[in-house]
């Protein structure tokens, strides 16, 4: 510390009061995202899981389920156990650390698909309930890797960061249908066995990124010189965001909930509903690559209003459409919403100010919840 710096910071202190003459023991900013690149690659294999996984556990469902009207339950499953972790790993990931926590919820995602995949190869339904879950918790913590994104930059390249990091998850549309038939042929007649093998195995490769990420808390995320200066968001801040992803989310699952179903009431043959899962993922996530320019333009809440508004037309369309194009292309827009509606919101949550982990974790959760409530809803 030069001697300039020491006369300036002691003009500072008062009296009875501590001046600190160590800064670099301090908690430090970050002023660049850290890990990137392996963050976006991390994203993109927590993506390939999901897409793996949501497609095809409506069919698991409808073949194990004892009673009709329980075939939705493997996704809700996923959704609630996504939802019930969100909170805790908010705390996680700030308490012990992104590579711990983002680690951990890898971890409970290959156990989920290993439970899951022995479940359907012995026809136990509980025990596909059970997987799913896990899988769920897993989700949960792959949902804060957009926030770690968001955080890791500054306000003028924050777009660009969680713009990149939801654009990697086309990569788990373009490589999902491939993976998922190859692993069904390797377990074939055992339906769905491989793909859910293929998911523990993606969420496998998301713990090997998880403990190569450079170490950050959430709380170390933030600059305390600008945390005065920009106090944290209120609840107004956190409630208009939320309330629209919320809107979202509940449609695209809905949607995912029922086109499934639909496409093979159509003729469509199981296996291939995953290529048709697996575009409406690329839908989910490609947008997000042209919402910094977009958000730049209109401003990111704006964007979000018109993903809403753009999921649920294609949701009442997927219910008023009969044939197959049609129910693809409905689905394709369910997919295109969600994806502006989450990069708007994502983008709103943190423009407003340094947001609470336990804020980001109930916005997280809320959704999750609303996406539950979507399942439940597409089963009618």
């Amino acid at each position: 510390m030069s001697a300039e710096s020491f006369r300036v910071g002691m003009s500072e202190a008062r009296a009875g009061r501590l001046g600190c003459a160590c800064p670099e023991d301090g908690v430090r900013p970050l002023r660049r995202a850290p890990g990137e690149a392996r963050l976006a690659v991390g994203f993109a294999l927590v993506v390939l899981a999901q897409a793996l996984t949501i497609g095809v556990l409506p069919l698991a469902g409808a073949m194990l389920a004892p009673d009709p009207r329980l075939a939705a339950l493997p996704l809700a499953a996923l959704l609630l156990g996504a939802a019930a972790a969100s909170v805790p790993a908010s705390f996680l990931l700030d308490a012990f650390g992104r590579r711990a926590g983002f680690a951990l919820g890898a971890g409970l995602g290959v156990a989920g698909g290993l439970i899951g995949a022995h479940g359907l190869y012995t026809a136990s339904f509980r025990e596909l309930v059970i997987g799913c879950a896990w899988l769920g918790a897993a989700q949960g913590f792959g949902m804060f890797y957009r926030h770690a994104a968001a955080f890791g930059a500054g306000a003028g390249g924050r777009s660009a960061a969680v713009g990149k990091l939801m654009g990697a998850g086309v990569l788990a549309g373009l490589i999902g249908p491939a993976l998922a038939g190859w692993a069904e042929g390797l377990f074939t007649p055992f339906a769905f066995v491989g793909t859910l093998l293929a998911a523990a195995l993606a969420q496998l490769g998301v713990l090997l990124f998880a403990v190569l990420l450079p170490e950050a808390r959430v709380s170390h995320a933030v600059d305390p010189v600008e945390a005065v200066r920009r106090p944290v968001a209120g609840w107004r801040a956190w409630g208009p965001p939320t309330l629209i992803a919320a809107l979202a989310w509940a449609a695209m699952s809905a949607a995912m909930s029922g086109v499934p179903l639909g496409l093979v009431a159509c003729g469509v043959a199981g296996p291939a509903v995953t290529g048709f899962v697996a575009w409406h993922v690329v839908a989910m996530y490609a947008p997000a690559l042209a919402g910094g320019v977009l958000a730049e333009r209109f401003g990111a809440f704006r964007v979000a209003v018109a993903g809403l508004a753009l999921a649920v037309a294609g949701l009442a369309a997927t219910r008023l459409t009969g044939d197959v194009g049609g129910l693809a292309l409905a689905f394709l827009g369910v997919g295109a919403g969600w994806s502006l509606a989450t990069f708007g919101t994502t983008l709103a949550l943190h423009a407003q100010g340094p947001s609470s982990r336990a804020r980001l974790a109930l916005h997280d959760g809320a959704i999750l919840l609303a996406a539950l409530a979507g399942v439940l809803l597409g089963a009618m």
